[in-house]
């Protein structure tokens, strides 16, 4: 795939959304087409025959499922659209999957065992959840509640995974049947994070640690459905457990260069005014 005389095609799933885009955007600076695959250009994961047209004489494929990567859902529709890829012809297909949740190995299988020349990349907790998402608001209003304790997690720019993804996608066999765990350049807790964010923007912003089930009565009070609910509790009593806790030089085999750090994120996030109230 590296040879640009005639442009390959990579789809992206997600084209739209927090790591979609920033894939989209590494794929095309790679010379490469991008077909997005999103419910506005007819492709939706719930519905199987929607799949064929967004992957029909494509090269490669990003898969990014929209809910929760560890969901039950999860490993069935990774599983039958990676079988479908295959049989069309596209099987280099790399996986975005949550580093340190369990739930997300199945998925993972299901990739494994479709026949794909396959790539898993396990990221760990994003920065731009705090400046993109249900956190924000949050923020803005001056306090964020969450059930991290204490507990020290390393903060990844989305735009090192968008970087790492189009590497694995368009630079051959070179990552093929890999695990890639990815990680920030440091360890900040919850709290450390939000008061990074505190300094850079003048406000005065809390961290309130709550336990993981009164998170989920919370989210089923903002129309979270009770069931998904109780999911993500599992799923956060799980990831924010410390395991997550040690940096890895993913980022840096792969691009050569250290990950982005969380401060300049901060930075140029304030600057856009993302936290203003």
């Amino acid at each position: 795939m590296a040879d640009n005389t005639a442009k390959k095609t990579v789809v992206v799933t997600g084209a739209s959304g927090r790591t979609g885009s920033r894939v989209a955007q590494a794929v095309r600076a790679a010379g490469f087409e991008v077909r997005a695959a999103s419910r506005a250009q007819g492709f939706d994961w719930e519905n199987p025959t929607t799949w064929a047209e967004a992957l029909r004489d494509a090269d490669a494929a990003y898969l990014m499922y929209p809910s929760d990567v560890g969901s039950p859902a999860a490993a069935e529709g990774v599983g039958a659209l990676a079988r479908e890829a295959v049989g069309l012809g596209v099987r280099r297909l790399v996986l975005l999957s949550a580093r340190g949740e369990t739930q997300a190995l199945a998925t993972e299988e299901a990739l494994k065992s479709s026949g794909a020349r396959w790539t898993v990349v396990r990221a760990s907790w994003f920065s731009q959840n705090f400046s993109e998402g249900p956190l924000v608001a949050e923020l803005r209003r001056g306090e964020l509640a969450f059930p991290a304790g204490e507990v020290p997690e390393p903060f990844l720019d989305v735009r090192d995974i968008a970087d790492v993804v189009a590497v694995a996608l368009t630079s051959g066999e070179a990552y093929v049947g890999r695990t890639l765990e990815l990680t920030g350049p440091r360890l900040l807790s919850f709290r450390e994070a939000v008061a990074e964010i505190a300094g850079v923007t003048g406000r005065e912003l809390a961290y309130i640690p709550v336990p993981a089930r009164d998170y989920g009565d919370a989210l089923v009070g903002f129309g979270v459905p009770r069931e998904e609910a109780e999911f993500l509790v599992e799923v956060f009593e799980g990831l924010l457990d410390g395991r997550n806790a040690r940096l890895t030089d993913g980022v840096r085999e792969v691009l050569g260069r250290a990950p982005r750090d969380f401060g300049d994120f901060v930075r140029e996030a304030a600057a856009a005014g993302v936290w203003k109230g």
